[in-house]
This record gives C-alpha cells, sequence and structure tokens, in this order.
C-alpha cells in the first residue's frame, strides 16, 4: 500500500479555536486536500467563567493531525507530503503550566473570561496613582493610562492575557506555588501546543509569536520586547514568559506521531492569521471574521496607528526576525456566533445555529426590537465590562423570529460601531470589506451586515481564512511554492476560488434610524453590572 502512495507537497495548518480544533492540508492553490475538525468541551462553573482544559485542547491537537493524515493517505498522498505546518490559534486564552512536569496547573481561562472584573478596576487605580514607567518617566492619573495604552496599543481590559494570568497566581495554590519557586510556565494556546508538539520536558520550546504577544499588555508594541516596567506593574517575572518570535519563521520540530520530524515555521492569532489568509497585506485592506466572536482588523502598515475611538492597536504580523512588523486596529467584538449559540442550547429557539436564518426571515423586520448581546460586558469600541445583555422594544407582537432577526442585527450594529471608529482613526473611508468565519455561510447574516452598515460585504468562496493565514506563514518561511508573505505577487495563484459580493439594499435613512436606535439601546445597558441606580 505504501509503496503505491504518490508523494506531494502540502503545507498544514493547525487551528485552535475556542471551540473546536481542526487541522487543514493545502495545496499550494489553498485547496484543502484533508482535513478534520473535534470540538474540546467547555466549562463554565461560575456566571462569566470560561474555562478550558489544556490538556484537552492537546488531545484534540494530536487526534486531529492523526485523523488528517491519515484522509490522506486514504486518498493517496504519503503523510511525508506535509512538507512545514502553521498554527493559529484563539488568542488571550491563557494556559500556566509547570516547567518541571510540563503539565497544566489549572483549566485555561478563556479570552472571554470576564472574572477579572475586579482586577480591571485595581489596576486602573494603580495606573493613576502609583502610574506606569513609560519612555524614562512615571505617569500618573489619566496620564498613566495613556501611557500604559501607549505602550502596547491596549487599554485594561477583561480580555488580555495579564490580568488572567495574575488571577491565576493570586487564586489558585498550585500557579502560586509554582510562580514562587519559579516553576510556572506562561503563554497562549499558540505557546503551549509549540511546548507539548517539541517535546515538552525534553527540549520543547517555550515561545510565542509577536501577534499573539501584543495582545497580552506586557509587549512594548513598538520595540516588540516583553517590558520590564509593565512586569513590574502586573507583579510578574520574566522567567515564566515565553521567548519572542517572528510570525514567520521555523521555531522546531515536531517530536512525535504521524508528522514527526516536520517543521512548524508560522505562527499567529487567529484573527491575525484571517487577515493574511484573506491577503489583506498593505494598509487600507480590512476584513472581519464571525465566529465566536467578531474580529475587524484594517491593515495600517509599519506604522502604530494610536485609536483615540475605542480601537486597539496589535501586531498584524512579523515576516521573518528580521524583517518590520505590520500592524493593525483592531475592533473586537466579543459576542457574535456565540449569541446564536445561546438562541439554540440556552433558549431552545432553534434546532440548530442555521435554522437561525430560516427563522428571521420570517419576519420582514425586528418591530423594533433591539439585542444588546452584551454576555460578557462591551470590547471595542465601549470597553464596558458592566454592560449586561438587554432585549429592549418588546410587546405583545414579538415573537421568536423577532429576536432571532435582532440577533443577526446586532451582529451587524456592533460591526458598524467599529467601523464609525475605525474611520476617525485611520481618516479611511472603506468602499468594501472582506468577511469569512461560520456565522458567515448563511446569506441573511451577510444581507443584514451589508445593509447596516453600508458597505459592499465581499464573501469568498473558500472561507478557511485563518487556517489558510498560518499556512502562508509557515509555506513563506521555508519559501515552499515560492510564497513570500513580503512580495505578495508570489501569492498570486492562492485563494483565487472566487466571491460573492452583498451590496446594501436599505436606504441610508432607514439605515441611520435604526443606528440611532441601536446607539440608544446601548446606553441602557451600559454599567448595569454595576448597580442599578436608586
Amino acid at each position: 500500500m505504501a509503496s503505491q502512495l504518490r508523494h506531494g507537497q502540502f503545507v498544514g495548518s493547525l487551528d485552535c479555536g475556542t471551540t473546536s480544533t481542526r487541522f487543514i492540508i493545502f495545496d499550494r492553490y489553498a485547496n484543502i486536500v484533508a482535513s478534520h475538525q473535534i470540538e474540546f468541551p467547555q466549562y463554565y462553573p461560575e456566571p462569566g467563567w470560561h474555562e478550558h482544559d489544556a490538556e484537552q485542547i492537546m488531545e484534540s491537537c494530536d487526534a486531529c493531525i492523526d485523523q488528517a493524515c491519515s484522509e490522506l493517505e486514504t486518498l493517496g498522498w504519503t503523510k511525508e507530503s506535509v512538507k512545514v505546518i502553521g498554527i493559529t490559534n484563539q488568542r488571550e486564552t491563557t494556559v500556566a503550566w509547570s516547567r518541571k512536569t510540563g503539565k497544566s496547573l489549572c483549566r485555561a481561562i478563556v479570552w472571554d473570561d470576564n472574572r477579572v472584573k475586579n482586577l480591571v478596576v485595581h489596576f486602573e487605580n494603580q495606573a493613576k496613582t502609583k502610574g506606569v514607567e513609560y519612555e524614562g518617566k512615571v505617569h500618573r492619573g489619566e496620564e498613566g493610562l495613556k501611557a500604559l495604552r501607549k505602550l502596547t496599543g491596549l487599554p485594561i481590559s477583561t480580555y488580555f492575557s495579564a490580568l488572567k494570568i495574575r488571577w491565576m497566581i493570586d487564586h489558585n495554590a498550585d500557579v502560586k506555588k509554582a510562580f514562587d519557586e519559579d516553576d510556572l510556565l506562561f503563554g497562549t494556546v499558540e505557546s503551549w501546543i509549540v511546548y507539548r508538539l517539541t517535546g515538552a520536558t525534553d527540549g520543547g520550546v517555550h515561545i510565542t509569536d509577536v501577534s499573539n504577544a501584543s495582545r497580552t499588555l506586557l509587549l512594548n508594541l513598538r520595540k516588540l520586547q516583553w517590558e520590564p516596567s509593565l512586569l513590574e506593574f502586573f507583579g510578574l517575572k520574566a522567567s515564566m514568559l515565553p521567548t519572542l518570535a517572528s510570525s514567520s519563521e521555523v521555531y522546531g520540530k515536531i517530536t512525535y506521531g504521524l508528522l514527526k520530524g516536520v517543521e512548524i515555521a508560522g505562527l499567529a492569532g487567529d484573527q491575525q492569521a484571517a487577515l493574511v489568509g484573506n491577503k489583506c497585506l498593505r494598509s487600507g485592506e480590512a476584513k472581519c471574521t464571525y465566529g465566536t466572536g467578531a474580529f475587524l482588523l484594517f491593515c495600517t502598515g509599519e506604522e502604530v496607528v494610536e485609536s483615540k475611538a475605542g480601537l486597539i492597536s496589535s501586531v498584524a504580523y512579523q515576516n521573518g526576525k528580521d524583517s518590520k512588523p505590520v500592524y493593525c486596529l483592531e475592533g473586537s467584538i466579543g459576542v457574535a456566533g456565540s449569541a446564536i449559540k445561546w438562541l439554540r442550547d440556552s433558549m431552545g429557539m432553534v434546532q440548530s445555529a442555521a435554522d437561525v436564518n430560516t427563522l428571521a426571515q420570517k419576519v420582514p423586520d425586528t418591530a423594533g426590537l433591539y439585542f444588546v448581546t452584551a454576555f460578557g460586558g462591551l470590547f471595542a469600541p465601549y470597553w464596558d465590562p458592566s454592560a449586561t445583555g438587554m432585549i429592549i422594544g418588546m410587546s405583545s407582537y414579538t415573537t421568536p423570529a423577532h429576536i432571532a432577526r435582532a440577533t443577526l442585527e446586532a451582529n451587524a450594529f456592533m460591526t458598524r460601531a467599529v467601523i464609525e471608529s475605525m474611520k476617525l482613526d485611520s481618516g479611511v473611508d472603506m468602499k468594501e470589506m472582506k468577511v469569512d468565519g461560520g456565522m458567515t455561510n448563511g446569506d441573511m447574516v451577510v444581507e443584514i451586515l451589508a445593509d447596516l452598515v453600508g458597505l459592499d460585504i465581499v464573501r469568498p468562496e473558500m472561507r478557511e481564512s485563518t487556517a489558510l493565514g498560518s499556512a502562508l506563514l509557515a509555506g513563506s518561511a521555508v519559501r515552499l511554492f515560492g510564497w513570500d508573505i513580503a512580495r505578495p505577487e508570489t501569492l498570486h495563484e492562492v485563494n483565487t476560488a472566487g466571491s460573492t459580493t452583498f451590496a446594501p439594499k436599505l436606504s441610508a435613512a432607514d439605515r441611520d434610524a435604526k443606528w440611532e436606535g441601536w446607539q440608544r439601546a446601548v446606553e441602557r445597558c451600559r454599567g448595569w453590572a454595576g448597580g442599578v441606580d436608586e
């Protein structure tokens, strides 16, 4: 059998998302040759808490690689045809593990977990009182918060990793003991996966790429170095941090399994990977991925654009350790597809996620209903951890169909809020936006999006952009197929399956009226978790 197998050239991508892991094998044109996907358990031990078992994530990674490689061989190709792999991951999700044992010390805290709300207040106060060191000077008060923002591109928020690892140290005895004994290793999910794939305690590489590092609140965004003043500010140690790497270089080799000996050469947080997968590599190009949350990234080139309108600045990617980084502005929306999952699993309004489109189509509009899906507070551009979910405008006329449609409209309104901020920050008036992610498989979602944001929405036929992005970065590192991220023309054969453009049909007057209603609804949900006014 083995002698009859053909030997080809493919690139693999391990895509570890919020609810599942996939391993996808691509050819040089970004056609999917083989793939396998496994969901892993979600844990919600307290209201607002969300956890993963890092060991279960690793088990899902190993199983997906094995199953996809087995499928590849069933199709007549040798597993040795996979020449290199990239990894992309849910960002900000925080893993703590032992340097001695290589095992996780507690469940990972997921990016949308909001248990650290009190720490946000604590560190905001600390920035104002003790201050933040920036460019050799300690800044206090509002200037302290601005200094932290200038250093990292980020606000202090429940979203980012530094507060999550701080919480683990403060509340988990095993993590605290490891921290005190200098046995603690910290990383986001890609860092954990690379460490395990490359041997763990037997020579495992403890690294992170700069796109993921830029989401920790610990990276100096311009110098691309861990910032000592921020480690001191959050009470963390440099010894627990992964080594910084670019998004496209050889990090090490897989030490076991069917892909033993294959190099890992591409790393990027999932949203930055989707930017690369959509080939939005030049300043002014944008994409939005709609998965559990929604993430709109706007490429700003080699300069950091400081947001004055509630967005965050991040590293989009760095094409090799000697290359200049490419930056982006991002608007992060905490709830997108997870609202549809809520309708299905918690409310029982639909049997499957796809049924939401069918249900919403039963009514021509929401009949004045608004659903602010602030299940874990509001992210960009509001940054209000005390906001809560709210359905407003209900009457005896309201049906599940109106709620379903309002859920899809909430997704569009949140996107418009981010786009409005991007216009203010960049001075660029966007004409179109590329979209991907599972939520965009239904036409109605995209039609509503086009209507309420007032842009042409372009949906590619091949929508596995996140996985493709890490594959492109990995291939580029070893010049597989002649790919070079720094020369976009070398990717002209990649992902050319075509696309569908959805143009807005709603009048500008109706669009603005709906937008005004949305803004009123958001104001009513803000601050709710902080207490009701007497």
